[in-house]
């Protein structure tokens, strides 16, 4: 459904540098950098986007999931996040509420944005 996302950021050089440190675990690293905007993903690919806010628009403000092929990767994530500036919004582990290998951690990133990564595969 989601070609790709972007989120608009006041503090560019922060954002980029915080999410190349999470999303390294996941497999994940910036792909295009247009100086004003970054492109992150996987190679060929960059459905996430990080770009300067412009005049008096606002940070973007949204939870935003990824995909992790692990539940270690998970926990990657998370430490890299708190790491780097990231906030904890609730740890790592089984949320049974949504299903019973729901393997998630939530952080939120130096803009507010509630950033989680979710593994939904048994251990």
């Amino acid at each position: 459904m989601l070609d790709h996302i972007g989120l608009r950021t006041r503090q560019l050089k922060e954002m980029f540098a915080f999410y190349e440190a999470v999303l390294a675990p996941l497999g994940f690293s910036k792909q295009k950098d247009f100086g004003v905007a970054a492109g992150f993903g996987k190679t060929g690919m960059h459905p996430l986007w990080i770009g300067q806010a412009e005049g008096d628009a606002a940070a973007s403000s949204v939870h935003l999931a990824l995909t992790a092929d692990s539940r270690g990767a998970v926990d990657d994530f998370y430490k890299a996040a708190l790491a780097n500036g990231g906030s904890d919004n609730g740890p790592p582990g089984i949320r049974p509420q949504y299903h019973e290998n729901y393997y998630g951690a939530f952080v939120i990133d130096p803009d507010g944005n509630n950033l989680e990564a979710v593994c939904h595969e048994a251990q």
